[in-house]
């Protein structure tokens, strides 16, 4: 038994050092035969890749035990309990909540503050409110992405005429937004697909689409995280409208 876990421990670092390997051949080929350089604080680098391995496997094996099956248990339980507001508002706040505290966000958020200022865009007393502003606005956009895929899928809608429909949306503000918010709108769309985010709400696609009768998990359950994706950067371009 101790044998069989050990081997399986194993097996899953192996498989997380795999992972890592092109990183690790990519960094290693410019340092020694680019800059022909040796690496800095080597004993330290060597230690923290094995971090890295380690927590990689662990968070791999975590998103399998934990995330995905509480995903789909909570679409499961509540489309039997057979309240669509009820499945509607978690989808919506599941959005909000893992969104509004990314670390990525506020660190985006206030760097996009801080050159605001020194820009002139801004005055320094609102500093901080058009950071929280720009994060409320993405928090907002995703619970709603969320809320409207989940909704594509006990509807049935195909998902390319929402997506398109987004990026035809995306393309005609970027004519018309002020052009110191649009690189933020379009990063803003990159930074929501956070690592708990991002699997929690595919398992929670998931699982509703292998519920719901008629519904393929392949072709229904995936695409929330592109919606996720897409309206953040609509309404953070409609946020700058409205400050600039």
């Amino acid at each position: 038994m101790i044998l069989k876990l050990i081997g399986k421990i194993v097996g899953k670092l192996r498989t997380s050092f795999l992972d890592l390997l092109p990183i690790i051949l990519v960094v290693s080929f410019f340092q020694i035969v680019i800059l022909q350089q040796p690496f800095p604080n080597l004993i330290e680098i060597l230690i923290g890749l094995v971090f890295v391995v380690l927590g990689l496997m662990l968070f791999v094996e975590g998103l399998e035990i934990g995330l995905f099956p509480i995903g789909e248990n909570i679409s499961y339980a509540l489309v039997k309990k057979g309240s669509m507001l009820w499945l509607l508002s978690f989808s919506f706040l599941l959005g909000f909540s893992t969104t509004i505290a990314e670390p990525t966000l506020i660190a985006v958020a206030k760097e996009a503050g801080e050159i605001a200022v020194k820009s002139d865009l801004i005055k320094s007393e609102i500093e901080s409110s058009y950071a929280f502003g720009l994060r409320l606005s993405v928090a907002i956009s995703v619970g709603l992405a969320i809320l409207i895929g989940m909704w594509r899928i006990i509807k049935g809608w195909p998902i390319y005429y929402l997506i398109i429909g987004g990026y035809i949306i995306v393309i005609v503000m970027t004519l018309f937004a002020p052009k110191e918010i649009i690189g933020i709108a379009y990063d803003a769309g990159g930074v929501t697909t956070s690592t708990i985010t991002v699997p929690l709400v595919t398992a929670l696609g998931v699982g509703l689409a292998t519920v719901i009768e008629g519904r393929s998990p392949l072709a229904d359950g995936f695409g929330l995280i592109a919606f996720a994706s897409l309206l953040p950067m609509i309404f953070v371009m409609g946020y700058g409208m409205l400050i600039f």
